[in-house]
């Protein structure tokens, strides 16, 4: 069955590194980071347009998963969020996939420093940082682990998911 792999998580915590190698370790994989699809100045979460951004990313995951790639990988800030995510999912055309989520996290200090690395002239938003993971997800700790430790720990749940 055919995987669509949703990856969560704060700004800086590594979802879009992590997401991207975990796509390039399966074959007939298809990636899409949504942060692309939000990518407005002001950013505000609570902009209804960019309920226009939800319906992108559905219906890019949507092409992805009608083309029969074996595993849909997903990453965005906002997918955090249950009433986007659904959202997202709702509005999803394709049929028959099974969804796997994950939700990135890290200590405060850890985001501190991802994000004084990065050069990011905003400040430093613990926001998304305390919010629950999404119901269901697995969640990973990135602390002390690089992308590809992350991916890897992904990919080992994933895999025993089709046992």
């Amino acid at each position: 069955m055919q995987k669509l792999i949703i990856v969560s998580g704060s700004p800086c915590v590594g979802k879009s590194a992590a997401a991207d190698l975990l796509y390039q370790a399966y074959e007939n994989s298809a990636y899409l980071d949504g942060d692309w699809c939000w990518c407005v100045h002001p950013f505000s979460v609570e902009d209804p347009r960019l309920r226009e951004g939800d319906k992108a990313m559905s219906a890019v995951l949507s092409n992805y998963l009608r083309l029969d790639f074996d595993y849909v990988v997903f990453c965005s800030v906002v997918a955090m969020y249950e009433n986007i995510r659904e959202a997202i999912l709702r509005d999803i055309t394709a049929a028959g996939f099974e969804t796997v989520g994950f939700t990135l996290t890290c200590t405060e200090e850890t985001l501190r420093q991802r994000h004084k690395k990065r050069g990011d002239q905003n400040e430093c938003s613990f926001e998304w940082l305390r919010l629950p993971p999404y119901p269901g997800d697995h969640v990973i700790h990135t602390d002390g682990k690089s992308p590809r430790e992350v991916a890897a720990e992904m990919k080992i749940i994933i895999d025993s998911l089709e046992d």
